[in-house]
């Protein structure tokens, strides 16, 4: 398939997938050099597609190679930061002074808002999220954290303004806290 040059339709969704799949399970395989987990990325792949269509994202496709393998990048990327955070997560709960027992739904939960907050933080940029987490991590001030970034502390106080905007951003889209 060398072009598409109308939104995908679900018409020309289902030749985009016909025309791909197997080309995308075959790049996917060879990049993670496991063929189970290559079908699995490859169909999420096209789910992710289909779910953006859906939303009313529906992008002019003329190269739909490079896009698939710019949605398959992100599925792993996703994924791979899912179970980090999920290591990261059964870590923890592991160090705890107290053998501490969560349901299987309290333990989903936990990672899927573990996620949200991640992609939170990703959005703000490296020197804003840096800031965000040396001061909620670590406690430290904003003259400290100025000194640790090499940056004004004047910048600090604006990527902590930053920060604080996508928190609340975040918890006013999980209805946590009312407008």
């Amino acid at each position: 398939m060398d072009a598409v040059n109308t939104s995908p339709s679900p018409q020309s969704m289902s030749t985009l997938y016909r025309e791909n799949q197997r080309w995308l399970q075959d790049w996917l395989r060879r990049k993670l050099g496991d063929t189970h987990m290559a079908a699995d990325f490859a169909q999420d792949t096209f789910l992710r597609i289909l779910a953006g269509v859906a939303k009313g994202q529906s992008p002019v496709l003329h190269e739909p190679r490079h896009y698939l393998v710019t949605i398959a990048n992100r599925v792993m990327v996703d994924h791979f930061r899912r179970q980090a955070l999920e290591r990261a997560w059964l870590d923890a709960l592991a160090l705890a002074p107290e053998p501490v027992q969560f349901s299987p739904e309290t333990q989903l939960a936990a990672i899927e808002t573990l996620c949200e907050i991640d992609a939170m933080l990703q959005g703000l940029g490296a020197k804003p999220r840096q800031a965000f987490l040396m001061s909620q991590l670590e406690g430290l001030g904003y003259a400290e954290i100025a000194l640790r970034l090499e940056v004004t502390v004047s910048s600090v106080k604006k990527y902590m303004a930053r920060a604080t905007e996508q928190c609340l951003l975040f918890l006013v889209r999980a209805g946590e806290f009312a407008a």
